[in-house]
């Protein structure tokens, strides 16, 4: 046993090394021994659990990949492994990519060499100093910008593994987190985000959001999902929230009338199985919930869905498969069995109707429930802002609001409790900032993913190309109704391309020798009272033929419609065979 004091050169190189990262970062290691012992050296210190030989009855051999990698060491157990790969400015390998997402942090390559920070905004809300705070993490550590996501999130890219860490810190500093953003983790909890102000609403659902977010941070069983989650809260007011997109989708509704079953009052209904890209909706389950019993009947189902769910398939193990093969009644009984109270039962029919959502009602100015109030919808182009638009908009929350920014799974936002004497004060500085915050038919409706630009999956550049067919579109068509058209890059379906009016779905086209960018077109799609999955019209369309293809497709929308006919109507009263007759004239092969 070598018992000199010296270190060898290799050593010394190592230590200068991991000394020099520490200091620039002041994060220093902390980590354990294989006896238990806490050890400042990354070379001393032990990771990883001892396999099992099965997890959830599924024997190890069994599991799919990504399930072996969760069992060899848990997604939350790496910050030790973190700390040491910041230390030495290196990326994530092997299983640790994927354990990295417990984290919020994506490894992007080869869309771009850096890593992507994704936040959990649990009800869509944040506060001014947050925003802020936000805009500096994306110009000192990222890309100098921040996307809003399809589920009120941020996300924010070009982060290099040296400054990881910092990153994740300066989150909690804010009293934010990323934690279970990304695998198979219960994702970013969202709510209406007219909640506690909207003349409408049934209930404000921001409690309920929060409790779901602070339960699900604070139990760790629930990072073991055999697949990704999704929650939503809808208030049951006039903006819409896309609830059943969702795997749960939980609204507000009243029960006007005495039953055996309910007394009159405000109540929750829960849809389940929301998986758009697999084109289906949450449908509604038959119960009737106190809004005190959400949280833990969401509890319940989590577990019996972490307990059941297909850990040896991943293109089978979401909610609607666990569902699709026992039925909902024994989903149901075995929720049951969890919960110290009993479910209870209503037909839908028995509940009052839920009001219909408004149609971009997330931009604009309208007045609150509150006297001399008003909340202004402001349009993100496709949710990019560079860090200053996102620092100037803190500044006007806070300077005519109440500090307060609500995101919308539309990718727009929403500035609150606006008096009316500030109103065109705020106005001014929007514009100064770049945004529009008035009512325009293309450009509310706007829903593009982040493409190949930053993402690996993504065929096509979704968001460039998003923004210069609608402003191509508004130059050449006047629309007198709101619609939507969503771009996705692949069939992930980020942007829930089946729910647009119109989808584009990206894939790669043969044109002669050369292979293009491109996508499938889908029509009719819509959510809530609109609810359906768009069809399928134009495949494999040549990105350069979109734009004129979706001229023509609009045009003859307003040129045979029938009076006030929306586009979703439109396209319904058709076969699918007729809309490509319809439409077809200016396609390109």
């Amino acid at each position: 046993m070598n018992t000199s004091n010296e270190f060898s050169p290799d050593q010394k190189q190592y230590l200068l090394g991991f000394f020099a990262g520490v200091s620039q970062r002041l994060t220093p290691f902390v980590g354990q021994t294989a006896s238990g012992l806490i050890t400042g050296d990354p070379s001393a210190a032990v990771t990883g659990n001892q396999a099992a030989t099965h997890v959830h009855g599924v024997a190890i051999e069994d599991l799919c990949k990504e399930e072996r990698i969760k069992s060899e060491q848990h997604g939350l157990d790496i910050w030790e492994k973190m700390l040491d790969n910041a230390a030495r400015d290196k990326f994530p390998e092997g299983g640790d990519v994927f354990r990295y997402k417990f984290h919020g942090l994506f490894y992007v390559s080869p869309a771009q060499e850096s890593l992507m920070l994704r936040c959990r905004i649990p009800g869509c809300i944040l506060r001014d100093h947050q925003l802020e705070g936000l805009a500096e993490i994306a110009e000192d550590w990222g890309g100098g910008y921040a996307h809003v996501t399809t589920r009120g999130n941020i996300q924010i890219r070009e982060i290099m593994p040296r400054d990881s860490v910092d990153v994740l810190v300066k989150l909690r500093e804010l009293g934010l987190t990323a934690q279970g953003s990304g695998a198979d983790n219960v994702r970013n909890i969202t709510a209406s985000p007219t909640s506690g102000f909207d003349p409408d609403e049934v209930f404000d659902v921001l409690p309920l959001a929060r409790a779901m977010h602070h339960y699900i941070l604070n139990n760790r069983d629930l990072y073991d999902l055999p697949r990704k989650f999704n929650i939503a809260f809808d208030n049951g007011g006039s903006v819409s929230v896309c609830a059943d997109t969702n795997d749960i989708g939980f609204y507000a509704v009243r029960v006007g009338e005495r039953h055996p079953e309910a007394e009159p009052g405000v109540y929750f209904r829960a849809q389940l199985c929301g998986i758009t890209g697999h084109k289906q909706f949450a449908q509604d389950c038959g119960l009737l919930l106190k809004p005190a019993e959400c949280v833990a009947v969401a509890a319940a189902m989590l577990r019996v869905f972490i307990e059941n769910g297909d850990r040896t398939n991943r293109k089978k193990a979401r909610l609607k498969y666990l569902v699709d093969d026992w039925g909902t009644e024994k989903f149901l009984e075995e929720t049951d069995r969890k919960l110290a109270f009993p479910l209870r039962r209503l037909d839908l029919e028995k509940c009052d109707p839920r009001r219909p959502v408004r149609r971009h009602g997330y931009i604009g100015v309208y007045p609150q429930k509150h006297d001399g109030l008003n909340y202004v919808g402001v349009t993100v182009p496709v949710g990019h802002m560079t860090a200053g638009q996102m620092k100037g908009l803190a500044r006007l929350a806070r300077r005519h609001g109440r500090g307060e920014v609500r995101l919308t799974v539309w990718q727009n936002l929403i500035i609150p409790h606006v008096p009316d004497e500030q109103l065109e004060h705020l106005k001014q500085g929007l514009r100064e900032l770049g945004f529009d915050y008035t009512h325009d038919p293309i450009a509310n409706g706007l829903v593009a993913c982040t493409g190949n630009a930053g993402c690996k999956y993504a065929a096509t550049a979704t968001k460039a190309q998003a923004i210069a067919l609608g402003e191509y579109l508004r130059e050449r068509v006047q629309l007198d109704q709101p619609i939507n058209i969503h771009l996705t890059g692949c069939p992930h379906s980020c942007a829930q391309h089946y729910i647009g009016d119109i989808g584009l779905l990206g894939t790669k086209v043969k044109v002669g020798e050369e292979t293009v960018e491109g996508y499938h077109i889908v029509l009719g799609g819509g959510v809530d009272n609109e609810q359906g999955i768009a069809r399928e019209v134009f495949p494999s369309v040549p990105f350069t033929d979109v734009p004129t293809l979706l001229e023509r497709i609009l045009s003859t929308y307003l040129k045979q419609r029938q009076p006030a006919e929306s586009f979703i109507a439109f396209t319904r009263r058709h076969s699918t065979d007729e809309l490509k007759t319809l439409f077809s004239d200016h396609v390109h092969h």
